[in-house]
């Protein structure tokens, strides 16, 4: 029976309020993150690391003094992995790697190494790449499979926010919260995806065009459900560096002027964590409830639902040539621009 490592990478998260300020080092000394040269990127993340501490630390105590992503994502992983072992001849295992706490990709290459699968497929649980998220991610296991002297099979798959199964979520619970809206006024849905500095965009990254793709796919099959304003803005800005926008904060403000409902999707996450959590389901609901929006609904990122996990199963097998690809739209290349990205990426790597 053939063995195949599938890993889910994400983000990660503090495991404890004693991780809290190494996880920032971790998340700032990232060359991804602060491209400047060392030592001043050490120095610097150290800095902001232990500026950002008490502020986080605040943070992580209103969801139990820890980041749910890990656990979150242990249980897509499960939930992927009896799924995938459906498949006649094929044994599958699912890991998890982290790319600034706990399981760190070392950890994660321990586990495969031990299952001594024939090939191995990397898939970042970020719906939109970017060259801070994704191919970090990418970069960072590769680095740790060239340290161990390991070569095997590798399948990379670097973006979904185009796929079917990952949009039905969103939009089966959009539709919930609009019926909860409309009473209010014709709702504003705001496409809310993290942010990123002006700069990075600037410099090619495709993450802006698929989360505005993204929101295109979504709002085309919400046609149907009724009058609503779509706006695609971006939380989580650190930092004085021009950022991607317009701002989430900024735009609850304006609906509380107009006095119109808001709907929140978070286009980005498909785990709750301290953006979700705290930053809109805490921070921007008292902001909008201060200066007066009538209904504030937040829909939940997609987590282990089945129909996601059936996507991500799908993406493996099509990768693996298990299962014929069957896209849900026509592409044109410069709407899938992560691909470029890809490319340069292998050519490099082979």
């Amino acid at each position: 029976m053939k063995k195949i490592s599938v890993v889910l990478m994400n983000l990660g998260g503090p495991t404890s309020l004693d991780a809290v300020r190494p996880f920032l080092f971790n998340l700032f000394y990232d060359p991804a993150i602060l491209r400047i040269p060392n030592p001043w990127r050490c120095l610097l993340a150290k800095l902001i690391s232990w500026r950002r501490t008490p502020k986080a630390l605040e943070i992580y105590k209103k969801i139990g003094g820890k980041s749910p992503l890990v656990e979150e994502t242990k249980n897509q992983a499960s939930a992927l992995e009896l799924l995938l072992n459906k498949q006649k001849n094929l044994s599958f295992r699912v890991s998890i790697s982290m790319r600034y706490w706990h399981p760190f990709s070392c950890e994660a290459i321990k586990e495969v190494l031990q299952f001594n699968p024939a090939e191995i497929v990397l898939l970042p649980l970020y719906p939109q790449f970017s060259t801070t998220t994704t191919q970090s991610s990418f970069d960072n296991f590769y680095k740790e499979l060239d340290r161990v002297g390991v070569s095997k099979s590798i399948h990379l798959i670097p973006c979904f926010f185009h796929r079917k199964e990952f949009l039905d979520v969103m939009e089966e619970e959009i539709r919930v919260h609009y019926r909860e809206a409309i009473p209010y006024g014709i709702p504003r849905i705001l496409w809310t995806a993290h942010g990123l500095p002006k700069k990075i965009i600037d410099g090619g990254d495709p993450y802006q065009k698929q989360v505005e793709y993204t929101a295109v796919l979504l709002e085309e099959r919400l046609k149907d459900m009724g009058d609503f304003e779509g706006v695609i803005c971006y939380q989580s800005r650190v930092g004085p560096l021009e950022w991607i926008g317009p701002y989430t904060e900024d735009e609850i403000i304006r609906a509380g002027k107009e006095k119109t409902p808001l709907i929140i999707v978070p286009l980005s996450f498909v785990s709750e964590h301290s953006e979700t959590l705290v930053e809109l389901d805490i921070e921007y609901k008292n902001i909008a409830e201060k200066k007066g929006v009538p209904f504030y609904g937040r829909v939940s990122t997609v987590r282990d639902h089945p129909r996601f996990i059936e996507g991500l199963e799908d993406m493996i097998l099509e990768t693996l040539s298990v299962k014929k690809s069957t896209p849900t739209f026509c592409f044109k290349e410069k709407d899938l621009c992560c691909l470029n990205h890809l490319k340069a990426y292998k050519s490099q790597r082979f």
